[in-house]
């Protein structure tokens, strides 16, 4: 069953529809892709489920939860986690600090004990720091607990920003755009990964991407934006041969030109690998 459902959104930004009328779901457990050119509303419409943006018109429905009204922590306590296009650590702090402060949500002591240092927030603290060990450890990280997360290399800080996102129990992740940046080697460990999570955490994940190699090796349903709305949905070899698709990346006119349609939007037989099938507004 769906663990995400929005009906009819629209997000306007003055006279520009960024979100016009976009039905979506995703199936819990699963990986979907939401794709598109520049512009196409991807991350406004993440902005919009996580509740940073409040939208104009429809319904956002979030484990039979309506949350469109709701402010951004109340929704990250519900579980819903995002990482960013552009990476959002805590860069003088270290690893282990910057996932403590994903946990926020899930400390119970108050700031009276924190103040007095009581027994409950000792062991508040504990099972904080043995969490935050637990995921260093998941993300492949156990040896840089103690490292500034500025001096970590890119790939690292990429795994450390998604860790910080697990710490806050999430049903739900939305990545934005996680192999950004990414030589080929380190985009395919990096959708190795993700798999891995959904795998081994049973976490549904959403994401952003433009590898279109990563989106088809990964995505159990692929949805494509155009200029804010819906213009295809399916699994990766209906997408990679949808007409409207292949104009909305390419041009018009380029549809029944082989070789550009393989460069855009790559078989899904050569990306699988043997496996199973913020900017602005507007410039997302």
């Amino acid at each position: 069953m769906p663990l995400l459902t929005a009906t009819a959104v629209t997000k306007k930004f003055g006279g520009l529809t960024a979100v016009n009328n976009l039905d979506f779901e995703i199936e819990q457990g699963s990986i979907a892709s939401l794709i598109g050119p520049n512009g196409a509303g991807k991350t406004t419409f993440f902005n919009c489920i996580a509740g940073f943006y409040q939208i104009e018109a429809g319904q956002i429905v979030f484990d039979g939860q309506p949350i469109q009204r709701l402010r951004r922590d109340q929704i990250a306590h519900l579980g819903i986690s995002r990482t960013y296009q552009n990476i959002r650590l805590f860069a003088n702090m270290t690893a282990m600090e910057n996932i403590l402060v994903g946990q926020h949500y899930h400390l119970r002591s108050s700031w009276i004990g924190a103040v007095l240092g009581t027994k409950g927030v000792r062991e508040d603290e504990g099972r904080a720091h043995r969490e935050a060990r637990r995921l260093l450890r998941f993300v492949g990280l156990q040896n840089k607990g103690d490292l500034l997360a500025s001096n970590l290399p890119y790939g690292d800080q990429r795994r450390l920003e998604v860790a910080r996102a697990l710490a806050n129990k999430p049903r739900l992740l939305l990545l934005d755009e996680p192999t950004a940046g990414m030589n080929p080697a380190e985009s395919q460990q990096m959708t190795e990964f993700i798999r891995h999570l959904r795998d081994e955490l049973g976490t549904t994940i959403l994401l952003i991407e433009h590898e279109m190699r990563v989106v088809m090796g990964i995505s159990e349903k692929i949805t494509v934006l155009h200029y804010g709305q819906k213009i295809a949905e399916g699994t990766p070899i209906q997408i990679q041969t949808d007409p409207l698709v292949i104009e909305a990346y390419l041009g018009r006119g380029s549809a029944g030109t082989a070789g550009h349609e393989a460069t855009a939007i790559p078989a899904v037989e050569a990306t699988q690998g043997g496996a199973s099938a913020g900017p602005t507004p507007a410039s997302a």
